[in-house]
């Protein structure tokens, strides 16, 4: 039954080793049946064998590649069994003689053939519903056309035509002019911060006491600008505390000269 599952991909395949000369799924009958011992079997040359058929053939058959794969694997493994010495084999491997692997082999075998099998079942299904053409039927005659008799008027075409006018005309443009955009140079608030370190030192919140975001962001600047120039410095005690801004020292006794 195992070469029968094979037969149909595997005929062509033939072998040439020291043990057996003839096709691979006559191999597997014999291995299957112990007329032939899998442990004088040399699987690599199986393997190069079938490598080399490859090779003679146009295009690659992923389906008889796929049956190889899985032939050779289960063999691979029956041929490890077997060849595992009785002291080290598992106690679960150590019950399992060459019948039972060969038993093993055997059902792995069938279940492949009935999923192959059923995947060509499937296949045949897809090919046999491609013949059929499934369209949606046309409206009857009586609902493609509506009666002008039987047409009521929803609205009066002054209001369709007031609708379409409304469409058709340019709207006018929005007046922003209540719209206040704060409008702040970087210079205007240098000068704001010169004025106040002539006192000595103050508070950026005092520096921006109500004045908008961007207002703000540009004090900042300033700040950072004052800073790189050697004129002011600042200091905060705490995470989130009150930021001092202090003249440094050149500036403050230039001032004093002043």
């Amino acid at each position: 039954m195992a070469s029968a599952a094979a037969r149909p991909t595997m005929q062509a395949l033939e072998l040439d080793l020291d043990v057996f000369a003839g096709p691979f799924d006559l191999l597997l009958s014999l291995v299957l049946r112990e007329e032939l011992d899998l442990l004088d079997v040399d699987l690599a040359d199986v393997v190069l064998a079938y490598l080399d058929h490859l090779e003679a053939r146009e295009g690659l058959d992923l389906e008889a590649a796929t049956e190889f794969l899985v032939l050779i694997a289960a063999l691979l493994e029956l041929k490890s069994r077997l060849m595992l010495p009785g002291e080290e084999v598992a106690e679960e491997l150590a019950e399992l003689g060459p019948v039972e692997a060969a038993d093993e082999l055997l059902e792995r075998l069938l279940r492949y053939a009935r999923f192959r099998g059923a995947a060509g079942r499937l296949a045949e299904l897809r090919r046999e519903g491609e013949r059929w053409l499934y369209r949606a039927a046309p409206l009857p005659a009586a609902l493609r056309r509506a009666p002008l008799a039987g047409a009521e008027a929803a609205y009066p075409p002054e209001v369709l035509g007031q609708a379409l006018g409304g469409l058709l005309r340019t709207p006018p443009p929005l007046d922003l002019r209540h719209l206040a955009v704060p409008r702040v140079t970087v210079a205007e608030r240098l000068a704001h911060l010169r004025g106040l370190l002539r006192r000595g030192s103050f508070t950026f919140d005092d520096a921006v006491r109500d004045a908008d975001r961007v207002t703000v962001a540009v004090t900042l600047f300033a700040l950072l600008e004052l800073y790189k120039r050697g004129e002011a410095g600042w200091e905060q005690d705490e995470p989130f505390g009150p930021i001092t801004v202090q003249a440094t020292g050149a500036v403050a006794a230039r001032e004093r000269a002043a």
